[in-house]
């Protein structure tokens, strides 16, 4: 059995979750996944995965010998594309997982203009505020907003995406437009769930001042929390590339607006710094081209 195969057949396994879902990506019979698993593990006289009824996991020694697969693979790859002539040039299909409020027009644009440059590159996006394992899951990139990134994540700084305190202008005719972070704690919100206490810091007039909404309702969705915030429900803090139309037509209202918030930035997260792949690479690339401010 072809050794290479069972490394390819191995490294879909991982990424798809399952044997079946393997089968189906690779257009194989789910025996014939299995028995190239098997021909991996008896090469090596070490199990590769543990097999449950609810999901597959890479044991101790399957992790260490799925990330020199990952990087065989990616080398014999690299090769064959230089053979062809087409070593530099990004293809194939680049999964990338991002925010749930990366639903908006301007990022929209953004896939839109990558494409129109990278033809040869399909982007699977998907949405998620919850944050994932690449390699587990079979992502190649994660869009990620954080202050900075943990000392273990491979993390290349794409630009600042400031986020703003906001209301619908009915809400601000009941409620009255709040003067100081301690006025905006007394006034209901929509909260996201995914953070556990969520609490924010801001640069007002008189210093710093912290902020932890008071939620009447928490979501794990910032599309419902838009939206309800739109509908006159509550206030909510919100990423500025999401509510950037609806400020400047007037259907949402920026609090605080003499308030300074907390910075935080875009990052792009991925799972080896040695084999980037051209798709990856150019990807991240025309993100910076885009996004990043200029050196001042």
């Amino acid at each position: 059995m072809d050794t290479i195969q069972s490394l390819r057949v191995f490294r879909e396994i991982v990424a798809a979750g399952s044997f079946a879902a393997a089968a189906q990506r690779l257009d194989m019979s789910a025996p014939m996944v299995s028995k190239h698993l098997a021909n991996l593990e008896k090469q090596l006289g070490a199990r590769l995965l543990h097999r449950s009824s609810r999901r597959l996991s890479l044991t101790e020694l399957g992790q260490t010998y799925f990330d020199y697969c990952l990087q065989a693979l990616d080398t014999l790859e690299r090769g064959q594309q230089a053979l062809s002539g087409s070593e530099h040039q990004p293809q194939g299909v680049l999964r990338v997982t991002a925010p749930v409020w990366f639903a908006n027009r301007k990022v929209a644009q953004l896939l839109q203009d990558y494409q129109t440059r990278y033809p040869e590159v399909t982007l699977d996006m998907s949405l998620s505020n919850h944050k994932v394992d690449l390699v587990a899951e079979g992502f190649d990139l994660a869009l990620r907003v954080m202050r900075e990134p943990a000392p273990h994540q491979i993390a290349r700084l794409i630009c600042p995406t400031p986020f703003h305190l906001v209301a619908s202008p009915e809400f601000v005719a009941q409620h009255g437009m709040p003067r100081n972070c301690a006025e905006v704690m007394r006034l209901p919100a929509i909260s996201p769930s995914y953070l556990q206490q969520p609490s924010f810091e801001f640069l007002g007039p008189d210093g710093p001042e912290s902020l932890r909404l008071n939620p009447f309702m928490r979501s794990d969705n910032t599309n419902l929390t838009y939206y309800s915030a739109l509908g006159g429900a509550g206030l909510a803090y919100l990423p500025e590339w999401l509510v950037m139309d609806d400020l400047e037509s007037g259907r949402l209202v920026r609090l605080l607006p003499d308030y300074t918030e907390e910075l935080q930035q875009l990052h792009a997260v991925y799972a080896s710094r040695r084999y980037l792949t051209p798709k990856v690479r150019s990807f991240i690339d025309f993100l910076l081209e885009e996004l990043a401010e200029p050196a001042k």
